[in-house]
């Protein structure tokens, strides 16, 4: 179970996932897991589902919570920003520095 709250995604990304599952082609997509580390899920995208007010995409064997998928075959999905403000965080420290 995720800590953070579920934060719906937009339809205009909604309506790309349906159309990837009537598609019918193996995904790659990268999320956050419920650790909040970066996980990996391969296979067809067989159904979207609501479970405790949470969406969920099933992809292969596995779950993937919408508002955390990084990005969908290389391209950006709704947890994109927070996972590039991770590869910027060091940009911003001062490695002692101060």
């Amino acid at each position: 179970m995720y800590k953070e709250s579920y934060l719906p995604v937009g339809c205009d990304f909604y309506d790309e996932l349906t159309a990837l599952s009537f598609k019918k082609e193996n995904l790659k997509i990268f999320f956050f897991n419920e650790k909040n580390e970066v996980d990996e899920a391969k296979g067809l995208l067989t159904d979207i589902l609501t479970l405790q007010k949470e969406e969920f995409a099933q992809v292969g064997d596995q779950k993937v919570r919408l508002d955390k998928m990084i990005t969908i075959n290389g391209r950006p999905g709704p947890a994109y920003e927070e996972y590039d403000s991770y590869a910027n965080a060091c940009l911003s420290c001062q490695l002692g520095y101060e």
